[in-house]
């Protein structure tokens, strides 16, 4: 699959002309060489550094910034946001944190695509953004750390991966939990067979949310209403940028916590076991999509997705059923592993297991290892550093975003669906097969 993103507003020519532009500053402004770019206080010099900008720059794009910004090897050099209170408080902060005024701050993500000294971006923008964004910034040179979930849709998913091996880059995807050494040995307990032979597999992800807003409301003067949307369906502003975390619920900007929540318990499911090299799948799924207020992903899904080798895994909002285990019953999410000897659910955070002599269980130089990672954002720079795989690549991040997306597609066709995950493809299914692409706003196109 071959693929072109581009705004036609700046069009391919103009937006390479732009970043050819580089070192002279997309806005005019000279770069000056600081005290800290010699390396002081014991940081690394420039050179040895890798310079980053962040896109989106809300409370998480924040974070991962401020993570950042402790790491020596690292440095944050630009801040964007569509809204200019947001991305000043990012700029100041990132200022206070180095103690000077060098942080850049803008409102278009692609004037920071366009200066050659950045290496690579963070991306916390809303979810329609997130592959949109890491498309440009790979093709623009820069190596990328993207929030979950992945893509609104699973075209969205595979043109990111491709783009990602033509380029050359290093993506690192944000579910935090491989970074936490509880989930690491849960996933190396189960793929060394400490649970024995799995059988059944149940995973959990917290609810999405009904209500919002349909009013239409005047444009709040410091955001780009128009930019915040960008590929997304138009349509009147009635508050959903405005409060929070309220597009998440929505179907033209997310999948909703089915995907955006889900993320985190289906990524641990992938790194304990190969459900997308076991032939076919078959899923059917029930759940509800109100037709009242703004919000209009699914609500109280409840699927099954049964595997060519016979385990079924059951996928399901939290609270669809009344969770009878106590070790999970505190959870909130959970990816859970049922074997012939025993069971272990990784959850973000941690892992619970029966027996519980299974923390224990020692691992041999002949049982599964994995990569080990001391922070997402710090195995970040090291890979783009290195060049290494980091701990989430992009292969896994598309193996469990597509769990979500066929999901989905099933309770809005209201039938079973036939989906290859060799091929990534449905089976014998037109409608299904359609619905893997969703189409982009003008000026923008995948």
């Amino acid at each position: 699959m071959r693929t072109k993103l581009c705004s036609r507003g700046v069009g391919r020519r103009g937006f390479l002309r732009t970043i050819a532009a580089g070192a002279a500053g997309v806005l005019g402004a000279p770069y000056v060489l600081t005290s800290t770019a010699l390396g002081a206080e014991g940081r690394p010099p420039a050179s040895a550094r890798v310079v980053l900008g962040y896109l989106g720059v809300g409370p998480r794009g924040l974070q991962n910034a401020r993570e950042q910004m402790s790491c020596s090897d690292a440095q944050v050099v630009a801040v964007c946001d569509v809204w200019k209170a947001v991305r000043e408080r990012a700029k100041a902060i990132v200022d206070q944190g180095y103690g000077n005024t060098d942080c850049a701050a803008y409102a278009d993500f692609r004037d920071i695509l366009a200066r050659e000294d950045i290496d690579a971006v963070g991306i916390a923008s809303p979810d329609h953004w997130h592959v949109p964004m890491a498309v440009m910034a790979m093709k623009a040179g820069k190596d990328v750390h993207v929030e979950k979930p992945l893509g609104v849709s699973i075209a969205e998913d595979l043109a990111c991966r491709e783009v990602a091996r033509r380029y050359a880059r290093v993506l690192q995807y944000g579910t935090e939990a491989r970074s936490m050494g509880a989930c690491r040995l849960g996933a190396e307990l189960v793929r060394s067979g400490r649970i024995g032979q799995v059988k059944e597999i149940r995973v959990k992800a917290p609810n999405s949310a009904r209500g919002g807003n349909t009013r239409p409301m005047p444009v709040p003067p410091e955001l780009d209403y128009d930019l915040w949307l960008g590929p997304a369906p138009w349509r009147p502003y009635t508050g959903c940028p405005t409060s929070g975390g309220a597009w998440f619920h929505c179907y033209d900007y997310a999948l909703g916590f089915i995907a955006g929540w889900g993320a985190h318990p289906l990524d641990l499911l992938v790194w304990a076991y190969d459900l997308h090299t076991l032939g076919p799948w078959e899923i059917e799924g029930r759940g509800v999509i109100p037709t009242e207020g703004r919000h209009d992903v699914v609500i109280d899904w409840d699927c099954r997705i049964r595997l060519a080798n016979g385990v079924t895994i059951t996928y399901q909002a939290w609270g669809v059923t009344p969770e009878t285990e106590p070790k999970l019953a505190r959870l909130g999410n959970y990816a859970q592993l049922i074997g012939t000897e025993g069971w272990l659910a990784l959850y973000y955070g941690g892992m619970a297991c029966e027996p519980d002599s299974l923390r224990s269980a020692p691992l041999g130089p002949n049982d599964v290892h994995l990569k080990e990672s001391y922070g997402q954002e710090a195995d970040f720079i090291r890979c783009v550093k290195t060049r290494e795989t980091p701990v989430s690549p992009i292969d896994d991040a598309v193996r469990s975003d597509v769990v979500s997306h066929v999901c989905d597609l099933a309770i809005r066709l209201g039938r079973p669906l036939k989906w290859d995950p060799l091929k990534e493809e449905f089976i014998g299914d037109p409608d299904a097969a359609r619905l893997t692409r969703r189409p982009m706003r003008e000026p923008w196109r995948l």
